[in-house]
């Protein structure tokens, strides 16, 4: 149904950032799309800090990025306004089902946008059912018990290479314990959990997204179809017997959320706060002579190099301006969690005790798995340095490898090595 004129006039009285969809928006400064930085080229990935410097000398607090060939969209950098932004959920929903008309089936992007029936990609009474249902499954899990579940997965892995004096962290240690920790937590057997790991890279990284993205609905549908059959002490299992009642699509979705966060950037905070207690003097003498504890470490790195740089994608129903800025109706509007962190009107050069960063998000949207997520991350790397604490960063020509991909901070490898240790006893 059309507007008439005066609804518009009456919504503008109430919003004087809105734009009447008949009007034509002023030329904003993001409209060139030669002036697109491209978050999906590996040069972004190799240095992203010095792309937030230069975007933020350019466009101020937001920037005209590009998620993908031809996917146009802007991207929050400056901290006060991503929290404008999250905070405006009714002017800046997560909905993205009017954008996603006009984006070609095959583009790499598309599958970790599109619209799902969960929490994250919903608003109103849909998003209230979908997010009481995740946080009290998720609220349900013994962090007791989590904690010798970490030993129990972490011992073993270690084992397998201490006595060698050489590792690749990441594909020996980091991605094995975390994909071992998502199928423990939702009672999936481990065939099943690395069809959906194999799916999640392939999303997250934008390469072969379509394919990706099938073989994670069909590996969740067989977990879902056997936790209905044969229930147990998991979040699955918790998630069927909520009162919201969820539909097999909707049990699908939600239960592949979890996989996404626990394997794809749980590993990379775990690997990101590895590299940086390895490569950083200061911060790795003082996490292993005790002076700083590995709870400092991950959110010194949540700060800086959050594993999930680049997301919180809103789509506004209409034409916005914001900090003089006109946004367009239904272009994404990401919210880069990295760069946020990193504004100079509000970064401070010691983090210790400070959980100010937006890597967990905010407001209705926040993570509901952080206590989890710290969990995790804290004893997985305690129970590595504490086995091999000598152990110093290998790394090719001396920097890191990074992922290539719009949205994560991901290590492509992090090889160590170490004076050979005896095997561990559980």
């Amino acid at each position: 149904m059309c507007r008439t004129s005066g609804e518009d006039e009456q919504l503008v009285q109430r919003n004087p950032a809105y734009l009447p969809a008949a009007a034509v928006a002023p030329r904003s400064p993001l409209d060139s799309p030669e002036d697109r930085v491209p978050l999906h080229a590996p040069e972004f990935a190799a240095d992203p800090h010095r792309a937030y410097r230069e975007m933020r000398r350019r466009w101020g607090s937001l920037a005209p990025v590009e998620l993908a060939p031809g996917v146009p969209a802007t991207l929050a950098i400056g901290y006060s306004t991503a929290l404008r932004i999250l905070n405006d959920p009714d002017r800046f929903p997560a909905d993205p089902r009017t954008w996603q008309k006009n984006i070609p089936a095959d583009c790499p992007v598309l599958p970790i946008m599109e619209w799902r029936p969960t929490a994250s990609r919903n608003t109103g009474a849909d998003f209230h059912r979908y997010r009481e249902a995740i946080t009290t499954s998720i609220g349900n899990v013994d962090l007791h018990a989590l904690h010798t579940t970490v030993e129990q997965a972490a011992v073993p892995l270690i084992n397998d290479f201490c006595e060698t004096g050489s590792a690749d962290l990441i594909s020996q240690y980091v991605f094995p314990l975390t994909f071992a920790l998502v199928n423990a937590l939702l009672g999936c057997p481990a065939e099943i959990g690395q069809r959906v790991a194999a799916g999640m890279a392939a999303l997250v990284e934008a390469v072969d997204a379509e394919n990706g993205n099938r073989m994670i609905s069909e590996a969740m549908l067989e977990l879902v179809d056997l936790k209905r059959a044969d229930p147990g002490n998991d979040i699955t299992s918790q998630l069927l017997h909520h009162p919201a009642a969820l539909n097999q699509e909707e049990m699908v979705h939600q239960v592949a959320g979890h996989y996404g966060a626990g394997i794809e950037f749980q590993q990379n905070l775990i690997a990101n706060t590895l590299l940086f207690i390895l490569t950083d003097d200061q911060v790795g003498n003082g996490v292993l002579g005790g002076s700083l504890s590995t709870l400092d470490a991950l959110d010194e790195v949540l700060f800086n190099d959050p594993p999930l740089a680049n997301f919180l994608i809103t789509y506004p129903r209409h034409p916005i301006l914001v900090d003089d800025v006109w946004l367009p109706a239904d272009q994404p509007v990401l919210v880069s969690m990295a760069a946020c962190n990193n504004d100079p009107a509000i970064r401070a050069d010691d983090h210790v005790g400070n959980r100010s960063h937006l890597a967990w998000g905010i407001g209705r949207h926040a993570c509901p798995a952080q206590s989890l997520s710290y969990l995790i991350a804290q004893n997985a790397i305690d129970q590595l340095l504490d086995a091999l604490p000598e152990m110093e960063a290998a790394l090719p020509g001396g920097e890191p490898t990074w992922r290539p991909g719009p949205f994560h901070r991901a290590l492509a490898e992090l090889p160590v090595r170490f004076t050979p240790s005896v095997r561990l006893n559980l």
